[in-house]
């Protein structure tokens, strides 16, 4: 008990100054980061301000306003432009140094002519850098440039840089952050009293509490040291960066928060650990002589009657592992197949369309070809690489089948998807001599979907339509396309109708002949309207032949695409 004492206080110790170095090299590391993230936001403020007056001193509208004298409109333009750009303001001036345009409509006819920004823009022919501070107390960062036309002076051009805005992503840490010019003089700080003085000015300043002192007591007033003492001392940790912009320094005093508390709290949990043993130590102690004797005595017939009984649990578990393991080999393996022959029955039916499609436009081309049509011929080769392209798509939308919903969503007009069909058929129904009567609305028919997916379904109703007409003369298949509180595409032919309705949409059920279909389009179809957000319905017509609808939700003005796009 005494060594296991003293190796406990020899833990403890130990941990204490292990930890504490590392949870203050922690509070650095973290602090570091901050301040390079910090100094790259200035530069990327910065930097993504200075390009502004260089492309706005080029602007024609800009220009002719100044060469006109007319600027009844360039205000607004420079209020369109600060929207983009996320400056604070952009303001215009004359050769003369008044403010003829500005995003803040209150600064114009002002005489700016004495400003640094308008002197040093003149001289220089660059985009200059200034910064002074107003009355206000605020510094004022700017970027201004001349603007000339063929070495003849119109104006300058000034875009406000808003660096507040950067001050207050600072704001909520347990340290005081500043930034000071080349001179020393702090510019930005998350204290507002300290702008326009040094740091040695800043950190005497009595007796209002600083940014530190509010970030010390946030945490629970802990500090290494006096609590009175100047925030040089332990209490803090200094740490400075250089921004590669005109000679700017970061500074920032970060507290040692909850350093002691996270501390504590490891070395707590060692003493509980330590207490826990020692006490089970001491009970052990207590009851091990006690019990020694009635243990030996049941210690013999006990792990005879666990030998006994481990050994059937064994042979239970090893037959009931041997039965569950071909059990699931055999599951895999039907698995397997059933995949198999899924997509590849899916892969047939879904490339058939555009392999007969290719097979009637080369025996064209050939016929064309020998009656040196060459124009026409490379027409029917564009329409092959066509098809190619689309087989390629149709093999990575075949998935669609068991998947929920698409990301490839888009504004179609539905009148454009049957356009779209309706050429990809169009070798089958010259072959066929069919009339189609189609009836569309003259505006747009516009739903939320992919184009693609829904001429996929288009082209298999028509092909449906195809063979049910196909021992019929004349040959009739309706086209209609009707706006109400949906979007509707009707498909009607004049065949013989359908006569199981309660299983057509179910995977593999067909009424054709063997050879001609595997039953999976209008399930692979029903699922595509499914995942649009729409549904697929089929019924005989009144006199003769199946109607089909295809009822999509219309799209509607400010309707958002998946992902949060307002459709256009």
């Amino acid at each position: 008990m005494v060594l296991f004492l003293g190796i406990a206080v020899a833990v403890i110790w130990i941990s204490n100054i292990w930890l504490t170095d590392r949870f203050t090299e922690s509070t650095r590391n973290r602090s570091e980061l901050r301040l390079a993230l910090y100094s790259g936001s200035i530069m990327s403020e910065l930097q993504r301000h200075s390009v502004v007056p260089l492309l706005l001193s080029r602007d024609p509208v800009l220009i002719r306003s100044l060469e006109q004298d007319d600027f009844t409109s360039t205000s607004q333009r420079l209020i369109s432009y600060v929207e983009e750009i996320g400056a604070a303001s952009i303001i215009l001036l004359s050769r003369e140094g008044r403010v003829v345009a500005a995003t803040d409509r209150q600064r114009i006819s002002e005489l700016r002519s004495s400003d640094p920004f308008f002197v040093e823009a003149l001289r220089s022919p660059d985009t200059v850098f200034t910064s002074n501070e107003p009355e206000t107390g605020r510094f004022d960062f700017t970027f201004s440039r001349r603007i000339e036309v063929e070495n003849r002076l119109l104006g300058v051009i000034l875009v406000e840089v808003d660096l507040a805005r950067i001050v207050d992503q600072w704001r909520g840490t347990t340290e005081a952050v500043f930034l000071t010019n080349s001179t020393g003089e702090i510019i930005l700080s998350t204290e507002p009293r300290w702008r326009g003085r040094t740091e040695e000015e800043a950190l005497e300043l009595e007796p209002a509490p600083s940014a530190i002192e509010r970030a010390i007591e946030a945490t629970g007033n802990w500090a290494f040291g006096d609590q009175a003492a100047m925030f040089f001392g332990a209490e803090t940790i200094r740490l400075e960066a250089r921004i590669p912009f005109r000679g700017w320094r970061i500074v920032s005093y970060t507290a040692y928060a909850s350093v002691r508390e996270r501390v504590n709290g490891v070395l707590a949990l060692e003493i509980m650990g330590f207490a826990l043993l020692l006490a089970g130590g001491f009970y052990v102690l207590s009851r091990r002589e006690r019990l020694k004797s009635a243990v030996l005595l049941r210690e013999s017939a006990e792990l005879r009657r666990l030998n006994a009984r481990l050994q059937r649990e064994i042979a239970e578990r090893q037959k009931a592992e041997k039965n569950l393991e071909e059990a699931e080999q055999s599951l895999a393996q039907s698995q397997k197949l059933a995949a198999l022959g899924e997509m590849s029955a899916a892969v047939s039916h879904e490339l058939n369309q555009p392999l007969a499609a290719m097979k009637t436009y080369l025996a064209g081309a050939r016929l064309l070809l020998q009656r040196r049509r060459f124009e026409e011929a490379g027409s029917s080769f564009q329409r092959i690489d066509d098809l190619i392209e689309r087989m390629g798509a149709i093999t990575r939308q075949l998935k669609s089948y068991a998947r929920k919903g698409g990301d490839a969503f888009e504004p179609v007009d539905l009148r454009d998807a049957l356009k779209g069909a309706i050429t990809m058929m169009e070798p089958q129904l010259r072959t066929m001599k069919v009339e189609i009567d189609q009836s569309l609305p003259r505006r747009p028919v516009m739903v939320l979907a992919d184009r693609l997916r829904l001429e996929q379904v288009i082209i298999n109703l028509l092909r449906n339509a195809l063979d049910a007409v196909k021992e019929i003369e004349p040959r009739e298949i309706d086209l209609i396309i009707a706006e109400g509180d949906e979007a509707v595409l009707t498909v009607r032919d004049n065949g013989q109708g359908i006569e199981d309705l309660e299983n057509l949409f179910e995977p593999f059920f067909t009424t054709k002949k063997p050879g001609d279909g595997v039953g999976l389009g209008l399930a692979i179809s029903s699922g595509i309207v499914s995942d649009l957000g729409g549904r697929l319905t089929a019924r005989n017509g009144e006199t003769c032949g199946a109607v089909f609808e295809i009822r999509l939700p219309l799209l509607a003005a400010g309707d958002a695409r998946p992902g949060g796009q307002a459709a256009e």
